[in-house]
């Protein structure tokens, strides 16, 4: 049964929540703030976090921080929901890493979608994983040397390694400059413009060539529709990800894999 820890000091709040999510299945555990919410949740490690943001003891953004920067933790889809309702506390709580985030009040209807499309998410990228893992891509070609895993992007013994190595762990779920940043010491601005400095690109854009490189060989290697493959590469906006694609390669993911099976042959 797939688990949900909900994390809200309101008691009313919290009855009603867990009685329309058990009413679908779920098994739910509750902590009333967010010391107990971390705790709870590094015991139980649930399959999705349900937040409020204004708490005793540990607000929501402490409560993200913290499990995001635990490597058990740092993957479990979190949800805010919360009356805050401005760009800057939305955009704050997406920088710490916030799956989605759902403006209170809410009806059943909105929390339940949240939620499956949050937990399909992570099944997908874990049968992606899987897969990789297992070497059962459903290949186009298993004939051809330039088929196999291509090769690192980032430069060798680079002072930056750290850097190279928290994108390659993490590229293909949402991340920000902040959150390589804190994962490797630095302030946004500083990491930006030395890297820019060292490397000729900024973080975004080695996080962009890293999907880009992964997308290339999804293409290539899977009839994976193109939809499954942005969703693997990290991005959740499959639109965004054309755009970039057209950017990175002057055309469309579609038309790539049809001149790459073209000249495979």
């Amino acid at each position: 049964m797939t688990r949900i820890l909900l994390i809200e000091d309101d008691d009313l709040n919290c009855t009603l929540l867990q009685e329309c999510l058990e009413s679908e299945g779920f098994h739910i555990i509750s902590a009333e703030n967010g010391l107990q919410g971390l705790q709870q949740a590094r015991q139980h490690l649930p399959d999705l976090i349900l937040c409020d943001i204004m708490m005793p003891e540990l607000d929501g953004y402490s409560v993200l921080l913290q499990l995001r920067q635990d490597p058990i933790t740092a993957f479990i889809p979190f949800i805010f929901l919360t009356a805050k309702t401005t760009k800057a506390e939305q955009r704050r709580g997406m920088e710490l890493g916030a799956d989605d985030y759902l403006t209170k009040p809410l009806t059943a209807e909105e929390v339940i979608a949240a939620v499956e499309a949050r937990l399909e998410r992570k099944a997908m990228l874990e049968r992606c994983y899987f897969a990789k893992c297992h070497n059962i891509l459903d290949p186009i070609s298993t004939q051809n040397p330039q088929d196999q895993e291509p090769e690192s992007i980032f430069p060798a013994r680079s002072i930056f390694h750290e850097v190279f190595d928290f994108i390659e762990a993490n590229y293909n779920r949402e991340i920000t400059l902040s959150e390589v940043a804190q994962a490797v010491g630095y302030s946004p601005a500083y990491l930006t413009n030395r890297l820019k400095r060292e490397t000729g690109r900024t973080v975004n854009r080695w996080i962009i060539e890293r999907r880009m490189v992964e997308a290339c060989a999804l293409l290539r290697n899977t009839n994976w529709s193109v939809e499954q493959i942005a969703t693997t590469v990290g991005y959740l906006n499959v639109s965004y990800f054309f755009r970039q694609f057209r950017q990175y390669k002057g055309t469309t993911p579609k038309a790539w894999r049809e001149k790459e099976m073209q000249s495979a042959y």
